[in-house]
């Protein structure tokens, strides 16, 4: 036995030896597995200097394009990173689609969208906030736009740290006045158009959101509380996929043709024809996915998924025309003003696009890549804690929130997608909450079904209303949330035209 012991003790001492290997091998690979995404993330960015290089390095100015390439990257991605909850938070949300297939399908459309529409927005950022006619020969268009890029990114990569679903469009645009109040005064500030900016802020939530109560009225009217809904359904949703279709398509022709070539009759004609033909073929398909459904509510969620699937994928091609400005505007800037003359600024498609294709498809992998590797953090919130989701309630705040940015992008309006889609989904609360207590469509059918299982509808609805727990429960909205988000919105204009005019400072006195 003594002769024993001190195996035992060898065995036992080697076993807590390997049991420490093992812990610090969990940390290890926990501690790398964080590192993934931020090494992926300096891997684009180095890749889209590389492709900047292959550009401009034998032109005047090449090591400060590559360098705002760099920041543009960066900021593209803290987009990415922080928009995707307004593109697919809802269809997540409402378990319409997993995480994973809502990533890949908007860093496919945000591509698309930044590639095929986003020149409007882009020159409104790049040459209309500032007057940079006036200053492109004074040597400080580059850097304040520098300033700009930089300041902007910081303030978005700390909100979306924060799980704050601020304005990146707010950032960059009062990230440009602030820069460029520091650098040529505020005379060179475009006020007028500022002044329309904003207003377009205040006003697309409201829109986005009127839009969203306006079409769950619709489906609540017309589909909802109907005595056979699957047969309501059959009817209504293929029309409203036509209607998306046929939208969508008017849009794109617009936005691809020419503007002098396409007149408004033969885009209308082309849109209604996509359409009906939309319309013919998704009424099989959802016939063919009604079979065997039962008359209920639960049931309309599988019939939705599809019109909820649309919808994200449309509000992530919106989200690329409008917010790609908000990474390439600066970055157009700054190669116009190292290019004076260079008639390698080319025109990027039939949209008046002066700005050369690699740079949009640049901003637009940036904000893919940023929604890949960072893109779930915000979509929780957008997609759940604020209202309860399901596919209905979800496919019109989708919508809803891309047909307000589409309409904006048209007029080159750079506007806050995380506004409208945020808006659109307290639309969406607050009209359920005025809908399930006035509603007399709602009331007469709730008092249908309770009659139908013997349940005294009046006796029923006494005790509801005299119950606070009741009361509180139809509170839709939780206003905490809304608060917290209306707080983040106010700050982020402020915060970035401070920032700016700092880091321009700074640049001054380090480079200039």
């Amino acid at each position: 036995m003594p002769e024993d012991r001190p195996v035992t003790l060898t065995k036992r001492t080697l076993d807590k030896d390997l049991d420490k290997l093992t812990y610090v091998e969990d940390a290890a690979n926990h501690v790398t597995k964080r590192l993934i995404a931020p090494g992926l993330g300096l891997i684009f960015l180095g890749l889209a200097m590389f492709v900047a290089g292959i550009y401009v390095l034998d032109r005047p100015g090449a090591t400060l394009v590559i360098a705002a390439v760099a920041l543009a990257g960066y900021m593209a991605m803290n987009i990415g990173a922080k928009d995707v909850a307004n593109n697919v938070g809802a269809a997540v949300g409402a378990r319409a689609i997993t995480m994973t297939q809502a990533l890949v399908m908007a860093a496919i459309f945000e591509i698309l969208g930044a590639t095929i529409a986003g020149g409007p927005v882009i020159k409104t950022v790049s040459t209309h906030i500032v007057d940079t006619d006036r200053i492109i020969n004074s040597g400080k268009l580059a850097w304040l736009m520098m300033a700009a890029l930089l300041s902007a990114a910081l303030w978005i990569n700390f909100a979306t740290w924060l799980k704050a679903p601020v304005s990146t469009t707010h950032a960059i645009v009062g990230a440009v006045v602030g820069a460029g109040t520091a650098a040529v005064g505020p005379d060179m500030v475009n006020w007028h158009v500022l002044a329309a900016i904003s207003a377009g802020w205040v006003v697309t939530p409201f829109l986005g959101g009127t839009i969203a109560a306006g079409m769950l009225f619709f489906i609540k009217t017309f589909i909802i509380y109907r005595s056979d809904k699957i047969a309501a359904a059959k009817y209504w949703i293929p029309i409203l996929i036509g209607l998306m279709a046929g939208a969508f398509t008017a849009y794109l022709v617009l936005q691809l043709a020419p503007r002098d070539t396409v007149a408004g009759l033969p885009t209308l004609a082309i849109g209604i024809g996509v359409g009906l033909m939309t319309w013919f073929g998704a009424r099989p398909l959802v016939a063919a996915q009604s079979v065997g459904l039962e008359n209920k509510n639960s049931a309309l969620r599988k019939l939705f998924r599809l019109p909820l699937i649309c919808s994200a994928a449309l509000m992530s091609f919106a989200h690329g025309a409008n917010d790609i400005a908000n990474a390439i505007g600066p970055l157009a800037a700054i190669v116009r003003s190292v290019r004076q003359g260079d008639n390698l600024s080319i025109v990027a498609g039939a949209t008046g696009q002066t700005v050369p294709f690699w740079v949009v498809l640049i901003g637009g992998c940036g904000i893919s890549v940023g929604i890949l590797l960072y893109g779930p953090r915000l979509i929780r919130l957008i997609g759940s804690q604020i209202t309860k989701l399901n596919p209905m309630r979800a496919y019109c705040v989708a919508l809803s929130a891309a047909l307000t940015v589409i309409v904006a992008s048209w007029f080159g309006l750079p506007v806050s997608s995380t506004h409208i889609a945020v808006g659109a989904v307290f639309g969406v609360g607050f009209f359920r909450e005025w809908y399930t207590s006035r509603s007399r469509r709602r009331l007469d059918y709730m008092r249908q079904k309770a009659e139908a299982s013997g349940i005294v509808w009046s006796d029923m609805e006494e005790a509801d209303e005299h119950n606070p727990d009741e009361i509180h429960r139809r509170r839709l909205v939780r206003r905490s949330h809304f608060m917290t988000i209306i707080a983040a919105w106010a700050i982020t204009v402020p915060v970035s035209a401070l920032l700016a005019a700092t880091v321009y400072w700074a640049m001054v006195a380090l480079f200039i």
